[in-house]
């Protein structure tokens, strides 16, 4: 592809992101707040590394970004040294964070001014999806940008969808985790009845996952899994799980929804994060449940 590709946020799922495009010879210029992780980017091929989001801007057409909230998205783009101070007419961003609707709006409309047009091109999938090229874009925006930045996604991703005007993205993605979340607590729910009510948990997840009835998600099958094994290694923060639940919780009162389950759902996220599991994964909802029944549910 004739693009070069700023990249800012190489975090969990940034620095394999950009990784896949440096290995299919895409020109990369990058950049990151942590000092260790911009010089490891250096380090691959095709990577040049910047001193700010300026820079990486003024450098690139197509500036992809990858970062944990909307605050942190607003002092990228806006602030001191910041992607706007080097917006221009042609080039592109590209927001692959999930954030509030409201914040890609009012980056989309500055940046209009200076001739850039901004996508939110938010992602399903998690860190094995990132290493392996096989993430889910979900894109919203001016659909004549979309060919430009096409060449990039489909090296990251498997596929993609345009969801509409810009905002759009980010209103599917925040309903879509909100979702997902719920699946999660509710998981851990039904696997603790099954080991309290002297059910093996593993015959209850196999009977979900390959039984064909009208159970099964595969946040059942993948976050249950990981509940029974004990393993929560964070392929997706509990921490950002969490925002992203507010953000929904926060979409729903803005357009008068009540949503009385994916509320609960959020505030077991909530809960989770105060009692200090926001650094492992999104799975680790289940410790709430085995603080009140008194066991792990992988039985460790």
């Amino acid at each position: 592809m004739g693009e070069t590709i700023g990249f800012i946020g190489l975090g969990t799922m940034g620095f394999p992101m950009m990784s896949q495009l440096a290995k299919a010879g895409v020109k990369i210029v990058a950049y990151d707040t942590e000092s260790s992780v911009l010089r490891r980017a250096a380090e691959v091929p095709g990577v040049q590394a910047a001193a700010h989001p300026r820079e990486a801007t003024h450098c690139s057409t197509v500036v992809f970004t990858c970062l944990p909230n909307d605050q942190i998205v607003n002092n990228v783009y806006m602030g001191k040294d910041g992607i706007l101070e080097a917006a221009r007419e042609g080039l592109i961003t590209c927001d692959c964070s999930t954030v509030f609707p409201d914040t890609t709006l009012a980056l989309a409309a500055a940046l209009r001014t200076k001739g850039t047009i901004h996508m939110d091109t938010t992602m399903l999938g998690s860190k094995p999806q990132a290493e392996t090229g096989e993430v889910f874009f979900i894109v919203g925006g001016d659909e004549t940008a979309l060919p430009r930045i096409k060449p990039a996604i489909d090296i990251m991703g498997r596929m993609h969808i345009y969801a509409g005007p810009s905002g759009s993205a980010n209103k599917v993605k925040l309903i879509h985790n909100a979702l997902g979340n719920l699946n999660y607590a509710a998981a851990a729910e039904a696997l603790a009845l099954a080991i309290q009510s002297g059910v093996d948990p593993q015959i209850f997840h196999q009977v979900v996952k390959n039984g064909g009835g009208q159970a099964y998600s595969r946040a059942f099958d993948v976050k249950g899994g990981m509940m029974l094994a004990g393993n929560f290694a964070p392929r997706f923060k509990l921490s950002l799980a969490a925002k992203d639940s507010r953000l929904a919780m926060q979409l729903a009162q803005q357009y008068g929804i009540a949503t009385p389950l994916l509320t609960i759902a959020q505030q077991h996220m909530q809960e989770a994060e105060a009692a200090g599991y926001g650094d492992l994964d999104a799975a680790a909802v289940c410790k709430l449940v085995e603080r009140r029944m008194g066991r792990t549910l992988s039985g460790k």
